[in-house]
């Protein structure tokens, strides 16, 4: 059966999809920050434990996905934190915008340290999951040491994802791996937007529904997604030195 890692899978989304593949007899690699809570989301499940707030652990995860499994279908990076997990602007173990660095640097590390084991893997896929909520990235202030908001770290990192996208599936092509990001659904059911708005809009289950019809179906690559449906980001996303910028930073920075 095929074998997914998703990050990010002991709550909301990333629970939910975990839990659909399950059902459909997928393998699935389970990522959370607790051990304990991973090994709840699917009993008998093979469980990998990080902080993605850590560039060190993101290495360590991604070393111990290449030394125990064979293969990988499909990674889907959704692990993230919201607008309104800080009332301030914090920094990661590697002194780097927290946000910034969870939501969007963790995953451009851990996607191409896995890069190898995806293409020996193909057809193999790669989801992103990104947000609606887009903020254009100003290079001259990434880490947002001006201006910092929770809700401006939250959309640049979501856009910065979408940017890495179409960055990758550009690199990938006739690899055999796609690779696409998606807005899943506006303000799901989840501990993360109760706590950014105090109520919700969707359910995670329409979430799931668009995130798995990217994993389940061939979607084709490069393309970004509000739920359902192809849709254009932000206009920076389409600006090929933007996109270029962004990736020798991201480079720069997981070295």
């Amino acid at each position: 059966m095929p074998t997914v890692l998703i990050t990010g899978a002991t709550d909301g989304l990333g629970r939910q999809v975990a839990r659909d593949l399950a059902e459909r007899e997928w393998t699935v690699l389970v990522h959370g920050r607790s051990r304990e809570r991973a090994q709840e989301v699917i009993p008998g499940a093979r469980v990998y434990v990080a902080d993605l707030s850590s560039l060190e652990q993101v290495r360590r995860l991604a070393d111990e996905v290449l030394a125990g499994e064979e293969r990988l279908d499909v990674l889907v990076n959704n692990a993230g934190i919201g607008s309104a997990d800080g009332a301030s602007r914090q920094e990661s173990a590697d002194g780097l915008e927290l946000t910034f660095a969870v939501n969007y640097l963790a995953h451009f590390l851990l996607t191409l340290r896995l890069l190898g084991l995806l293409e020996r893997s193909a057809p193999s896929r790669i989801v992103n999951v990104a947000s609606a909520g887009q903020h254009a990235i100003d290079f001259d202030d990434v880490q947002l040491e001006r201006g910092w908001s929770g809700g401006r770290a939250y959309t640049q990192s979501k856009l910065a994802q979408v940017l890495f996208t179409f960055s990758l599936a550009e690199r990938l092509e006739g690899t055999g791996v796609s690779v696409n990001a998606l807005h899943p659904a506006t303000y799901m059911h989840t501990k993360m937007v109760l706590a950014a708005r105090g109520s919700s809009l969707s359910t995670v289950e329409e979430g799931a529904e668009a995130t798995e019809r990217l994993i389940l179906e061939d979607a084709g690559t490069g393309k970004y997604f509000n739920g359902l449906r192809e849709a254009r980001a932000d206009p920076q996303a389409y600006d090929a030195a933007a996109r270029e910028r962004l990736w020798a930073l991201s480079e720069r920075l997981t070295s």
